[in-house]
């Protein structure tokens, strides 16, 4: 619908918009805002709670860049990425993690379909409900995503559901990544993690000097140990002065869920996800730690990403491990997910697959 209702309230969207030359699509209600890149990536650039004024996306300090308008300086395999990189949540596939070569293609990192324009469709446009589709297709693997995110009114709950198809006359195996960043000042040392009972597996090999966390660990949540001979419990949040820079995943979990609770503010962001498609949650811990290119110590966010494979070192690594998805020629594979924001004391024992915190 090329000019759509003008409601002042209940749910609202409209994709008539645009942010530094990008097609931008708002959707909101009472509750929640939320602003989608139409034309990089479909990326969800903002989810903010409106009743307490809380972004929960993190924001690089290089910011969104309209590709027309800015050229990288080099063609590096993961600055063609990072250069883009405005923070937020991206849909990585079919590769996600370090750039690699498969079925004789070239990938780059969290390649290919986040740096895409993707065709945006208002399908429905109610003061109860509103939802957009979104659709894209590959270039170097013939995987295409059809994506539908919906939000009723009185809810602060996003449901997006994602549709990975294999338009090929090929089997092929897949790395799928939903790159969901937080940051300040949501995020700060006031913030605790939650979720499932789980296995904590630390990153195997040593990739910065500030890692903090011992290489190659396996063991149960929360406590991780530490290079200097501690234990770091994982459900607390450290501060920017950490300085550390780590990665860690999560796997075993019998649901799909997470939880960051800001216990000064008393607001929190929480996700569900099918755990038997997302069988890992990849953990990066950026807290301050990243020195030089792109970080240069200004960044303090953490990822906290769903995701089919581990660990991040590309496709071809998670063939050989054997936690790639296989996507067989002409399937589909469906997915639903939810972001919620929520307000509440206590600690959180559950997030359902509708997106409902359970506290206390």
């Amino acid at each position: 619908m090329h000019y759509a209702d003008e409601r002042t309230h209940g749910c609202r969207i409209s994709d008539s918009w645009t942010y530094r030359g990008l097609k931008t699509v708002v959707m909101e209600n009472s509750l929640v805002r939320v602003m989608i890149l139409a034309d990089k990536g479909a990326d969800v650039y903002s989810f903010a709670h409106k009743p307490t004024d809380t972004e929960f996306m993190w924001r690089s300090p290089w910011g969104v860049r309209d590709p027309r308008k800015f050229v990288p300086s080099t063609g590096s395999s993961q600055g063609m990425w990072l250069d883009y990189y405005e923070g937020g949540w991206q849909t990585a596939l079919p590769h996600g993690g370090y750039p690699d070569e498969v079925y004789g293609a070239d990938f780059g990192l969290h390649a290919e379909l986040n740096n895409l324009p993707w065709d945006a469709t208002i399908v429905e446009d109610s003061a109860e409900r509103v939802a957009v589709n979104f659709r894209t297709k590959g270039v170097r693997m013939p995987v295409a995503v059809d994506m539908t995110m919906s939000l009723e009114e009185g809810s602060s709950t996003l449901t997006l559901s994602k549709t990975a198809i294999n338009e090929g006359e090929e089997d092929v195996e897949i790395v799928w990544l939903e790159h969901i960043a937080i940051g300040p000042p949501f995020l700060s040392d006031k913030c605790r993690l939650y979720v499932p009972e789980c296995k904590v597996l630390t990153h195997p090999e040593e990739f910065v000097d500030t890692q903090k966390l011992v290489l190659g660990w396996e063991g149960d949540w929360p406590m991780v140990p530490s290079v200097d001979g501690s234990e770091i419990d994982f459900r607390e949040m450290p501060p920017k002065e950490d300085r550390s820079l780590d990665m860690a995943y999560m796997t075993g979990m019998d649901e799909g869920w997470y939880a960051v609770h800001n216990k000064e503010s008393s607001v929190g962001f929480a996700v569900s996800f099918p755990s038997d498609v997302f069988r890992y949650l990849w953990y990066w811990r950026n807290l301050g730690g990243g020195w030089g290119y792109p970080w240069y110590g200004r960044c303090y966010n953490v990822g906290l990403e769903p995701c089919t494979s581990w660990d991040n070192r590309g496709l071809k690594h998670s063939m050989e491990n054997g936690s790639a998805r296989p996507l067989a020629a002409g399937e589909r594979l469906t997915v639903e997910i939810t972001a919620s924001a929520f307000v509440g004391e206590g600690d959180v024992s559950r997030v359902s697959s509708d997106g409902v915190v359970t506290q206390g």
